[in-house]
């Protein structure tokens, strides 16, 4: 009864709120977030996304008009693809969380990479069992060309490897976002504009994971999902990864595929409706609500990880609005939170030196400087020396040619310059 307030005050709310045209939209909104129908045979995955939109719907009643603009932004997308699509990749900076109360719990970084990486294939339908589409659905299986890369900027433009580890008391979370304060046990949320939070943590009651849907507040954006649910963890039929891949899905826009309703709408054209969940690997065709089948290997079914490995055409083009003109998640886009912070030039140094023929230029951070620098090298008198010859492949000098003596040698990266000295022998 609880869930079913939260529906109907946000579609009333929501729809009266929208003009005639964008009505439609509402009252799709307001059907998915009813609570889900429970079949014989209900799945063992568990996600909470939907209960924690339904409940951020009922604390905030701005979160309607959020969600409905966000809504009417993405249909323009969908129904505009020549002109709102392009095939540039989206790579979107990830700052991992790893919020621990045991050393089983503290992920090594081999999986955090491992999950990664399962994002990546995922998202890109480069995943292995993509070639068990049923032919049927084989047409409509999609890269999506989102892709995921490790912060290696923090918010406060200092080098980081994108993982936070916190040691908590707290022996298990729940859905109510503790695991995202630190004055909770958590971990406190990076600047949602710039990164995908993820956090890992051991969750009770059940859950395999949840996320945020786009719309919500800043400090607690992102994704928590169980930590024995990467790729090697020890949660048996979900410990492929696929619940990181259900959940950034939630947290791209994407709702079950069932509509968490009786042949319910999950917001996407090209998937076929069907009757609720499907867990475990069932069998295809499984005919609900006059389908061909239900596309039960959605990622956004409830499936055990090994028998899920699609996302459809339509699901992509819903996720890649958010990163359209006027997405919720078009900041990502700017975010230099997946790229290093650039190297003070201070840090060079030149050997050997004295040199005899060539000198190769060390960035004590970085190793052998091989690109992005333009080198010069002039006599004490400050004349050019142009015998002088730069190779940005290997980040030698040639100074085979030069007179033996002193001389000064510039270095620009097309911000800053510094010289150094060195003695040709």
């Amino acid at each position: 009864m609880k869930k079913t307030f939260y529906a109907l005050t946000f579609g009333l709310s929501f729809a009266a709120l929208l003009p005639a045209t964008a009505q439609d939209a509402a009252r799709a909104i307001a059907q998915s977030a009813q609570p889900q129908v429970e079949m014989p045979g209900a799945p063992g995955r568990q996600c909470a996304s939907m209960e924690v939109l339904a409940q951020q719907i009922a604390a905030d009643p701005a979160m309607s008009q959020r969600l409905a603009a966000i809504e009417a932004q993405t249909r323009s997308f969908v129904a505009n693809p020549t002109m709102n699509r392009t095939n540039a990749v989206v790579t979107i900076p990830v700052v991992v969380h790893v919020v621990y109360n045991t050393a089983a719990q503290n992920v090594p970084q081999s999986q955090i990479d491992a999950q990664i990486a399962t994002l990546n294939a995922d998202y890109a339908k480069l995943n292995a069992d993509a070639a068990n589409t049923p032919s049927i659905y084989a047409g409509l299986a999609a890269n999506t060309n989102i892709q995921f890369v490790l912060a290696k900027r923090d918010p406060n433009g200092a080098a980081t490897t994108g993982v936070v580890r916190k040691s908590t008391k707290t022996r298990s979370f729940s859905s109510n976002d503790f695991v995202k304060y630190s004055s909770k046990g958590g971990s406190d949320a990076w600047p949602a504009n710039k990164y995908l939070n993820l956090w890992l943590c051991n969750l009770g009651q059940g859950l395999l994971g949840y996320a945020q849907f786009p719309g919500g507040a800043a400090a607690t954006d992102g994704v928590v999902v169980l930590y024995s649910s990467v790729p090697g963890g020890a949660a048996t039929n979900y410990n492929k990864g696929r619940t990181a891949t259900h959940e950034v899905g939630h947290w791209l826009n994407l709702r079950h595929i069932w509509g968490d309703a009786s042949c319910g709408n999950d917001l996407v054209a090209d998937t076929p409706t069907q009757q609720t969940s499907n867990g475990g690997c069932p069998a295809f065709p499984h005919v609900t609500c006059s389908n061909q089948g239900d596309m039960s290997m959605n990622y956004m079914d409830y499936t055990y990880d090994q028998c899920m490995y699609m996302f459809t055409t339509g699901q992509s083009s819903r996720m890649n609005a958010l990163f359209g003109s006027g997405g919720a998640r078009a900041s990502l886009l700017t975010s230099n939170g997946g790229t290093s912070p650039r190297t003070a030039l201070t840090s060079y140094s030149l050997f050997p030196n004295p040199a005899t023929s060539t000198l190769t230029l060390t960035d004590a951070n970085v190793g052998t400087r091989t690109a992005n620098v333009s080198v010069q090298v002039y006599d004490i008198h400050g004349q050019l020396m142009k015998g002088a010859r730069y190779n940005a492949a290997t980040g030698r000098v040639d100074v085979q040619g030069l007179n033996k003596g002193l001389y000064r040698i510039a270095i620009n990266d097309g911000q800053q310059t510094v010289q150094k000295s060195f003695m040709k022998e």
